[in-house]
């Protein structure tokens, strides 16, 4: 399966369907439970899967619509980790609280975390499939530590398990495997030290396309808090960029359109695969195609034609379902008309 010229794809999550799940909410609670949910999730993915293709994403993900939280979903597989004593712990820097997991011993993956997701996607389209799963210091930044005492030695240890993970997606017909990381911009010095290194680490041995998700948040009121502290221009990618670009990491997707980011920013990223956000996940206006191809057009000043694909800012996990697929149709139609303007 060739690439084509502005391959859109979805940075992941899509917006669960009210009877799988709670509407509107980052950490919705399940509506049923045992094998009736675990049908709840499949028949959620099929539904998604169908609305990509036929709004016509070029590659298509799963919508993480069986896992109730992007890091949780696959930590809940994870021995070492004690999730009955939840504490409450602040994330990102504290700029918001969250009950959070504790780990507690060593860690170890004793099997699969997602075959039963990937499998099933991979079955159901002859589109490329992306899968994804969070970093590694994003994952330390989800948990409280009670065992490793270093955030660098517990970022590694997550990443062996990872990489575990994986490199069992690729032998399940995984295109690409994306791991998230927005730590990435809250942590910017660690994120080029030892970030970069447990990402790598994460990715080890895979020969599928590898990337990275950094983005500034969903479109959560605390998320838009922080973006209006940041001021005119936000430079977070500055600091991990050319450390990426050194990387073995194949592509690296960042916020762009209605971002305060300056654009040259992405000339860090030379060499790479340049996921660019056209569509804003922090708002329910739908982007119209024109916009789109506007966003690629000016993405087009600092990122080769070839290495520059358009994707969403980020997840689209609490948005409403029907601005979703807009949203979609928008990303779809705008890298089309993209292509009749700069193919």
């Amino acid at each position: 399966m060739s690439r084509c010229l502005f391959s859109s794809t979805l940075a992941g999550s899509l917006p669960k369907p009210a009877w799988l799940a709670e509407t509107g909410k980052l950490w919705p609670r399940w509506k049923a439970e045992g094998a009736e949910l675990a049908q709840a999730k499949a028949d959620a993915t099929l539904l998604w899967i169908k609305a990509q293709e036929d709004a016509g994403l070029d590659v298509i993900g799963d919508g993480e619509q069986s896992r109730q939280h992007f890091v949780h979903g696959f930590l809940e597989q994870v021995e070492g980790i004690d999730f009955e004593h939840k504490v409450k712990m602040g994330i990102r820097d504290n700029r918001y609280d969250a009950m959070v997991p504790q780990v507690v011993s060593a860690l170890r993956l004793p099997g699969r975390v997602h075959a039963a997701e990937a499998r099933l996607l991979r079955a159901h389209t002859r589109r490329r499939i992306k899968f994804t799963l969070p970093g590694p210091m994003t994952i330390v930044d989800t948990v409280a530590d009670r065992f490793y005492g270093d955030r660098a030695a517990l970022a590694m240890a997550f990443a062996e398990l990872l990489n575990q993970e994986a490199l069992a997606l690729q032998a399940d017909g995984v295109d690409i495997i994306q791991f998230d990381e927005p730590a990435f911009n809250v942590y910017m010095k660690d994120a080029a030290d030892w970030g970069v290194k447990a990402l790598e680490r994460a990715a080890q041995g895979l020969t599928c396309t590898t990337a990275v998700h950094i983005c500034y948040g969903y479109g959560i009121q605390a998320n838009v808090d922080w973006k209006a502290t940041l001021g005119e221009e936000w430079r977070q990618y500055e600091q991990v960029f050319p450390a990426l670009a050194r990387s073995r990491i194949d592509q690296v997707s960042l916020e762009c359109f209605h971002s305060h980011v300056p654009p040259d920013l992405m000339r860090l990223l030379d060499g790479k695969d340049v996921m660019v956000g056209v569509i804003d996940v922090a708002s329910d206006a739908v982007e119209t195609p024109e916009q789109v191809a506007d966003t690629i057009g000016m993405a087009l000043q600092h990122v080769p034609r070839e290495r520059l694909l358009p994707c969403t800012n980020c997840g689209m996990a609490p948005m409403d379902r029907e601005v979703a697929l807009r949203k979609l149709q928008a990303l779809a139609d705008g890298a089309a008309l993209a292509r009749k303007r700069y193919g």
